[in-house]
């Protein structure tokens, strides 16, 4: 478990991702810290699955500086990160739970004890004997959350991990990511589903074109938003 200090604010300054000479992102200036639930919203191909992966210190940047408040191993071990098609290892869902802390020292048997209440949390009880590569898309997800908040993250990143489920799946979903942020967690999400951005979000960060145009209060951007991009993202139109 993170015993460490905490790891936030997480400064970005002026951070540029660019690929075979194409600006993915950036400059952006932007600081994450407080609590609650960071949704990035942003038409296809804005950035948002970038950003996350700049954030979590999976991808490379071009230019500018980030950092966090402690050194970066600290912080590495401190934050998670779910994708949006989860990664399933050959290993039943008990064991799939448990890995992350066996990683980091925990004796198997505790670890597994872990692993078993955090399948009760996320409606996988049943499950532990299972095979995970056999599981449904809901229920991998749900397998994917565990593993992520078993270490008991500091900070969660998701990258629009309802995007393939359903209504059902989607709200136990969304259940357990406000369990973590109340708990402590914080939570920063992408997702494509604006109900869901109105349901989850404290607060709202909309990508256009590889740039961050808005990082509000959710209620702030969902009443008044302060771009003319964003207002007609929210309205369904073409944002070009």
């Amino acid at each position: 478990m993170v015993s460490a200090g905490a790891i936030l604010p997480l400064t970005l300054q002026q951070v540029s991702v660019r690929r075979r000479g194409k600006r993915l992102l950036g400059p952006v200036t932007w600081e994450l810290q407080g609590a609650g639930i960071s949704i990035v919203v942003g038409p296809n191909g804005s950035g948002k699955t970038t950003l996350l992966r700049v954030l979590h210190g999976i991808e490379r940047i071009s230019e500018g500086q980030i950092g966090w408040a402690v050194d970066l191993e600290q912080a590495r071990r401190a934050q998670s990160f779910v994708f949006q098609a989860p990664i399933m290892m050959r290993r039943n869902v008990r064991d799939c739970i448990a890995y992350p802390l066996i990683l980091r020292g925990m004796r198997r048997a505790a670890a597994r004890a872990a692993a078993e209440d955090w399948a009760q949390r996320v409606g996988l009880g049943a499950a532990l004997a299972r095979p995970a590569m056999v599981l449904s898309g809901g229920e991998k997800q749900k397998l994917a959350l565990a593993r992520a908040l078993v270490t008991e993250p500091q900070v969660l990143f998701l990258d629009e991990p309802c995007a393939n489920l359903d209504g059902r799946a989607t709200q136990e979903i969304e259940a357990i990511l406000h369990d973590a942020a109340a708990a402590g967690t914080r939570v920063v999400m992408s997702t494509h589903d604006l109900g869901q951005a109105r349901r989850l979000a404290s607060e709202v960060i909309f990508l256009h074109d590889g740039m961050l145009l808005e990082a509000t209060a959710a209620a702030d951007f969902f009443a008044a938003p302060g771009s003319a991009q964003a207002a007609a993202f929210l309205r369904g139109d073409l944002v070009l």
